[in-house]
Parts: structure tokens; sequence; C-alpha cells
């Protein structure tokens, strides 16, 4: 069990600002358990998802390459062109109510399980110090150590290595915009992408910055969702807490007292140094160590777990807890409703995109026997494969005369056409503007796109009444 704290935390002030304002490191104690070994495999599986996702490849692409200088996204096997980007709509808000009705429900079990800065600092970088600095103690003897050849040794194997996976983050993350080719490619003639090495170098060194020396303070000081989630969950909602009606008074053992015997051992092995003890707190970020630290003393002292536990504060205070409540129904309604819409968003997407515009300069162009229109029609190809498309031009009056686009064109895999197009219509048949649809066919005959255009043109009356009049 770990001794008292000589400067124990305090809920009324940030756990790691000391009075004076100086920055108190954290060395927190190695915590082991069911939740730890939890949290150790859902750790592990995340980050092999993530860099496994630009190598594994559907239809012939990255599971998700964000191609943003090709203007092409794709998403497992799914390939969205820039016109398609309005789906990030119903992503991102999706996303959002995701957590909120999960942050409802369960707290903040994304900051302590899937957050990738709780992640990466906890599953590779602190794993990386305890390896080479060795235990809490340890950590903290040699930090208060004099300066020595061991010491500085091992400070620049340490820091060498936080840098090498600092490095590897950012690389990763291009993976995702140029796949490992690509990053392969930049990092061969890096004077040739001087903004993707700029990106590299300053993401590598914020990285190493933040995992080596900043760490739990970006929980508690500049994340949003610590503030957030006040607002998001009630005395309903799952969060670790401590069972003070069966731990107080705390004490070793004396008569009348509560099982917590005030080991502090919640507190060494918290990675933001709270005393979970004092109550419900925005620097938990639920990770369970102190689940795993408390259930490790009381089996030892012959104790029933779970004097801290996942419960809600209700369930703590010996309350009923309810999950079905007025808060987890609209953000659930709200779920299901961006789910559909978002379903169906997505079936509207086509193997290619399709844009009509009007050409720059004059909206309509009228000489003496014709009022004419010039239009710009824009192919996108998602597809790895040559695409062949029909145009047909629907809905205008008898008469029209089509020009400048051949009815059969073929756009080559993941490729885009512009052409004209060029509408006439007699000037004495012309009786003002008019809608029409601009209809594409592919010729296998799978799907078809169409987009409503507007012939612009003068009112007919005054057109006619220019042609009626006699020359000056």
């Amino acid at each position: 069990m770990s001794a008292p704290l000589l400067d124990p935390p305090s809920r009324e002030s940030v756990t790691t600002i000391r009075a004076d304002g100086s920055r108190r490191f954290l060395y927190p104690a190695d915590a082991r358990g069911r939740f730890a070994r939890a949290r150790l495999a859902v750790g592990w599986l995340l980050l092999a998802l993530v860099v496994a996702l630009p190598l594994v490849r559907i239809n012939g692409y990255p599971a998700v390459l964000l191609d943003v200088a090709g203007r092409r996204f794709h998403f497992f096997g799914l390939t969205l062109a820039d016109q398609d980007l309005w789906l990030l709509f119903f992503g991102i808000t999706g996303l959002g109510f995701s957590l909120f009705f999960v942050t409802s429900l369960l707290g903040r079990v994304w900051c302590g399980w899937t957050c990738p800065q709780t992640v990466l600092l906890e599953q590779v970088f602190r794993r990386i110090e305890r390896v080479l600095d060795g235990d809490a103690v340890a950590r903290r003897a040699l930090e208060a150590a004099p300066r020595s050849a061991g010491k500085v040794g091992r400070r620049v194997l340490k820091h060498g290595l936080f840098l090498l996976v600092a490095a590897f983050l950012p690389a990763l993350v291009l993976a995702y915009f140029v796949s490992w080719p690509g990053v392969g490619e930049i990092l061969r003639t890096p004077g040739d992408h001087p903004a993707a090495v700029v990106f590299f170098v300053v993401a590598t060194g914020l990285l190493w910055f933040n995992f080596a020396w900043f760490r739990e303070q970006l929980c508690i000081v500049i994340c949003p969702y610590g503030r957030i989630q006040s607002a998001l969950i009630d005395d309903h909602s799952l969060v670790i807490g401590y069972d003070a009606r069966r731990g107080e008074p705390r004490g070793h053992a004396q008569a009348g007292g509560g099982d917590c015997v005030d080991c502090f051992r919640c507190v060494a092995v918290c990675p933001t140094g709270i005393d979970i003890r004092q109550g419900l707190q925005m620097e938990c970020i639920g990770c369970a160590a102190c689940v795993d630290a408390c259930d490790e003393v009381m089996t030892r002292l012959h104790r029933p777990r779970g004097l801290i536990r996942y419960a809600s504060q209700n369930a703590l205070a010996g309350r009923p807890t309810r999950w079905v409540r007025p808060r987890t129904i609209v953000y659930f309604v709200l779920l299901v409703i961006g789910a559909s819409v978002a379903t169906w968003a997505v079936s509207t997407v086509r193997p290619a995109a399709f844009l009509v515009t009007h050409m720059i300069g004059a909206p309509y162009i009228v000489d003496d026997t014709t009022v004419r229109n010039q239009f710009f029609v824009r192919l996108v190809n998602k597809l790895n494969a040559p695409a062949h498309f029909v145009l047909h031009v629907n809905g205008a009056p008898a008469g029209l005369r089509q020009s400048g686009f051949a009815d059969a064109v073929e756009v080559a895999p993941l490729g885009e056409v512009v052409l004209p197009l060029i509408l006439q219509q007699a000037r004495a048949a012309y009786t003002g503007p008019f809608l029409f649809e601009v209809r594409v066919d592919d010729t296998a005959g799978t799907y078809h796109l169409a987009r409503q255009v507007e012939f612009l043109g003068p009112e007919a009356r005054l057109l006619h009444e220019d042609a009626a009049a006699p020359p000056p």
C-alpha cells in the first residue's frame, strides 16, 4: 500500500498546480486488475485499427483515404467526390449525438478508454517510461536525483524514443491523405513537398511536447469535453465513485471504522492526480485505475471489492438509477433521426458526380435568328475503371437545338471531363425563360443523374417588339 502523500489533492484547486503556481508533475503508479487488462486490450486494438486503415485496401484503395488534391474521398469502398462533402455534416452530427447519448449513460467512458490522448499516453509513452525509469517510486527518485551520466543517458534514450513515436504519428496522419506510398515519397524527396514537411516537423514537435511534458494538462486545462460533460451527465449517469457510506470513517481496522484504510493507493494510480474519495470531479477521466487499485487492497484485507466502482451518484447514495430519462430519450431520438437521414443520404450517392453551370460571361446571347445559352457540363467518375455516359436534354420546348456535347462521353478512372453544352432556340419560337432537365445515363443502364437548369433570356414581349420595330 502507498504511504499518505505530503501534498494531497484538493478539489478546491487544479491538482497539478501548486499554490505558488508551479507545476506538480505526476508519477502514476501501475494499476493491475480486470479494468487495466481490458483497457490495454481496447487501446492496442484501437491503435492497430488506426494503423491498419491506410494499409488495408478495398476496391483498390485504402480503407480510408482523404485524397484532397484529387478531390476523392474513399471510405470503406465508398468513393465520394467533393460534391458529396455535404455528407460530412451527417457524420459529424452523428458523432456528436452519439457522444451525447453515450456520455449521458456512461459518463466519460470516451476519455478513459478510447480518447487518442489517453490511449497513446497510457499505452505507449508511459509504458516506455516505466520500462526505462522503473515504477512510480523509482521515477520520482530519479527525478529528484542529482545529474549524473546514468540519469542523462536514460533521459536521452527515453526522449529519443518519445521523439520516434511522436514522428510516427504525423506520418500516420499523412497516410490518411496521401497513402503510405505517398508518405514514403515525401520522406524520399522532402524538397518537393515543403508543406507536408512543415506539417511533419511542427506536428512532431507538438506531439513530443504534449506526451513528454504537458500530458494530463491537455485533459485538465485545454480539452473542452471535460467541461461539456458536466452538462451532459446527471445523478443517474454511470461514473466512477467512492462509496462513502461503506468507506467512512476511514481508518486502519479501528472499531466502528469504514472499509477505507486511507492507503492513498487510489490517488497514487490516478493519471490526473485526483482523490476520487472527494466526490465526482471534472479531472476524472473514468479510466478505472482507482477501481483496480482499491479492489486489490480490499482483496488483501479480505473485504468486499467495489468500495470504488462504476456506479451512478444515486446508486452510491442508495437511491435507484433510472437509465431511461428525458435527456437519454432526447439524445437517443436525435441519434436515431440523424442515423436514418445519414443512411438515406449515403444511399443517394452514385458512382459519378454531375454538375451543369452557365459559362462565365453574358447569361444569354441574342442574335437576329436565335436565343442562345452556353453551359459547362462537368462529369466526375468516382470508379477506378472507365465509365461511359449518354447525355439527354428533357422537358425543353420543341425545336431546341443542342451542340457542343457528344452524345456518348468516356471518363477515365477517377477522372473528370468538362465539356460545353450549347442550346439554341429560334427567336421566333422563343416564349421566355423556361426550365429543362439535363440527364446523364451510364451506358450500362444502372443509374442516372439529372439536373434541372434554367434557359435564360429576355422577356418574350420585349424581344418580339424589338424584332417588329422598323429599322432606323
